[in-house]
């Protein structure tokens, strides 16, 4: 909080030198930091949309079922099939295969959660600029809010003065 603090005050003075406060917060609330990075629309290249496609599936219990199931099928299969099986017992073939897919699909998953972690440090960029703009423009208006305070304070002061006058006035006058 005391590090935002000090780069708040570090901007606003750097700014101050070019332009006034009225002037910054003009600029800070017509200004449009706050963007939706879901709503940008990249063009995602093929081998792109088929990682995030093949990560997705990964990452759900369909594709538990289904793997586990095509697994116990080539199991019976070649249990069965015993001597005319084409991967026999110790499914040395089906080891290979398990590997090969391992070897594809963690790369694949890796660069959906690249792409991800890509969304979401924008994101992170976004909400800390909106921040900052909302703590500039909160401090503007404690400012503002301190300033009416005190000319309120001071008018106060000159009521009471008067009316004190305005009574000494007719406590002499009888």
């Amino acid at each position: 909080m005391k590090e935002n603090r000090k780069l708040l005050k570090e901007v606003l003075q750097e700014i101050r030198h070019d332009m006034t406060d009225e002037e910054v917060l003009n600029l800070l609330a017509d200004s449009k930091i706050s963007v939706n990075p879901n709503k940008k629309k990249e063009k995602y290249t093929l081998g792109q949309r088929a990682a995030d496609a093949i990560a997705k599936f990964a990452g759900s219990w369909a594709f538990i079922f289904s793997f586990v199931a095509v697994l116990v099928l080539w199991m019976v299969i070649n249990v069965i099939l015993a001597a005319k099986a084409f991967d026999p017992y110790p499914f040395i073939l089906l080891n290979l295969v398990l590997s090969c897919v391992a070897a594809i699909q963690a790369p694949l998953i890796m660069m959906s959660q690249n792409r991800q972690e890509e969304i979401d440090r924008r994101r992170a960029e976004n909400d800390y600029k909106v921040n900052l703009k909302t703590e500039i423009m909160i401090e503007d208006l404690y400012d503002k809010v301190n300033a009416i305070l005190a000319k309120q304070k001071a008018l106060e002061k000159k009521l009471d003065a008067e009316k004190s006058e305005k009574n000494n006035k007719y406590t002499e006058s009888k």
